[in-house]
């Protein structure tokens, strides 16, 4: 198993009044986690040329420990579970000291957008998503 690793700058704009990392900007560091595992996995490319994707269904995070600026954070992303046509990644945001700042969970399926229904996860795909199952 090999995860997918995301590094992230932590900027001023991803404060809140308490003066750490809003909630909002961690969801938003789980996307970009997610879109590194798009690309990686051929997930985009596949809706850019053939407009059969992944379209996010349910997103969970569970915070551990609060983060600041400045600051890198590391997001590992592995997959969790793969099923027919739908997915599963687990991301963990760590902070430049290692610590588990935040636990991410994502569930995806395979869209085709022409015909507006899901499809089976072809084996390149699954293959991929197997290289970096938990």
């Amino acid at each position: 198993m090999q995860p997918l690793l995301t590094t992230l700058r932590i900027d001023w704009s991803d404060l809140d009044s308490y003066a750490h990392v809003n909630n909002v900007s961690i969801i938003r560091f789980l996307q970009s986690a997610r879109v590194t595992f798009w690309e990686q996995s051929g997930l985009y490319e596949s809706f850019e040329k053939y407009k059969k994707g992944p379209i996010l269904v349910s997103t969970k995070c569970d915070f551990k420990k609060e983060l600041h600026y400045p600051g890198t954070i590391t997001i590992q992303t592995k997959v969790s579970r793969i099923g027919n046509s739908s997915f599963e990644l687990h991301h963990f945001l760590q902070n430049e000291s290692g610590d588990l700042s935040a636990e991410g969970f994502d569930t995806a399926v395979c869209y085709d957008f022409n015909k507006k229904e899901k499809y089976t996860i072809p084996d390149t795909l699954r293959a991929f998503m197997e290289q970096h199952l938990e």
